[in-house]
C-alpha cells in the first residue's frame, strides 16, 4: 500500500485522513508536513494547544489540504477513550483514518528503583497502551477498505537495554514487537504495519529530559527529516515491518544485539543515566 500522493484538482476522491500524535515537534511534526505535502489532510493530536493551533494553520495554508488540532493527554486513559470514541462515531462506527502515525513519546532518567514511579507509569500508557487503543479505534475501517498504514516509532532501545533505560527499552521492544505481530493479522488484508526504530535524533527531546547531546559522538545524529523520509520511503515500497533508519544504524543494531550491555554502553559513549535514542 502506497502512501498517496497529493490528488489532482480534478479527482473527486476525498484526500487521505492521517493522524499523527506528538506532531508539535521533531519527528511528529516532519511527518506533519511530509505527510500534508502528500495531499493529507491531517488530525493532529498532543498536548500544547497552542502549538497544535499553529500547525494546523500553517499547513493548511502552506498545502490546502484539512488539518485539524485535537488537544488531548495521550497518557490520560479516558482522554484517549474520548479521542477512540470520536474516531468511530461516523455513521458505519468506523475510523476514516488512512494513516495512523503513533509518535507521542518521552523518557525518564533513573533505574527502575529510583525514578518517580508515576512518571514511569506514564511512560508506559503512552508508549504501549495508547497506541494499542488508537489501532483498536481505526482498524476496523481500514479493513473493511483493505487499505490503510500504521506506523508505530519505536527507536534502537527496542533491542537492547542498560542500567537507567529498563522502561523505556522496554516499551519500545513492545512496539516492535507488537508491530510485527500485527503485520502479521493484517497484513494480507491490505494494511501496512511498520515499527520505526531511529537512533539518536536531533529534536527537542534529550533537552526535555535533561540528557546532554554533548556526549554523543557526532556521527550517531540523525536529522529527523531523514528519519521520517527513510519510513515514508519504506511504506512507498511495501515493507519492511522493521524499518531502522540510516546504514550505520542497522549495522549497530545487527551487532550490539549480540553484545554484553558494557560493550554497548562503551560503543555509543553513553552515560548510566539512561540511552533514549530516538526522538521527536
Amino acid at each position: 500500500v502506497r502512501v498517496p500522493s497529493p490528488p489532482s484538482a480534478a479527482s473527486s476522491m476525498p484526500r487521505p485522513l492521517a493522524l499523527v500524535t506528538g506532531p508539535t515537534a521533531g519527528i511528529g511534526r516532519v511527518y506533519a508536513e511530509r505527510l500534508a505535502r502528500r495531499g493529507h489532510d491531517l488530525l493532529l493530536v498532543a498536548r500544547d494547544a497552542a502549538r497544535l493551533d499553529a500547525l494546523a494553520r500553517e499547513l493548511t495554508a502552506a498545502h490546502g489540504v484539512s488539518a485539524t488540532a485535537r488537544p488531548c493527554d495521550l497518557a490520560d486513559p479516558a482522554a484517549v477513550e474520548a479521542l477512540a470514541a470520536e474516531l468511530t462515531a461516523g455513521a458505519d462506527g468506523r475510523a476514516r483514518v488512512d494513516l495512523l502515525v503513533n509518535n507521542a513519546g518521552f523518557g525518564t532518567l533513573g533505574t527502575v528503583a529510583s525514578a518517580d514511579p508515576a512518571g514511569q507509569a506514564r511512560m508506559v500508557r503512552l508508549h504501549c497502551e495508547t497506541p494499542l487503543r488508537l489501532a483498536q479505534a481505526v482498524l476496523p475501517g481500514m479493513l473493511a477498505r483493505g487499505a490503510g498504514a500504521i506506523v508505530n516509532v519505536a527507536s534502537i532501545a527496542g533491542f537492547v537495554t542498560g542500567p537507567g533505560n529498563a522502561p523505556y527499552s522496554g516499551t519500545k521492544a513492545f512496539l516492535v514487537l507488537w508491530s510485527q505481530g500485527l503485520a502479521s493479522e493484517v497484513g494480507r488484508r491490505g494494511v501496512r504495519v511498520q515499527a520505526l526504530c531511529p537512533g539518536f535524533t536531533r529534536t527537542e527531546f534529550h533537552d526535555r529530559m535533561g540528557l546532554g547531546w554533548e556526549r554523543i559522538p557526532r556521527p550517531l545524529w540523525m536529522t529527523a527529516d531523514a528519519v521520517v523520509d527513510a519510513s515514508l520511503a519504506a511504506l512507498d515500497r511495501g515493507g519492511p515491518v522493521v524499518v531502522v533508519p540510516g546504514l550505520g544504524y542497522r549495522a549497530l543494531t545487527a551487532v550490539v544485539r549480540h553484545l554484553p550491555l558494557r560493550a554497548f554502553a562503551w560503543a555509543i559513549g553513553r552515560t548510566p543515566r539512561g540511552l533514549t535514542g530516538d526522538r521527536r
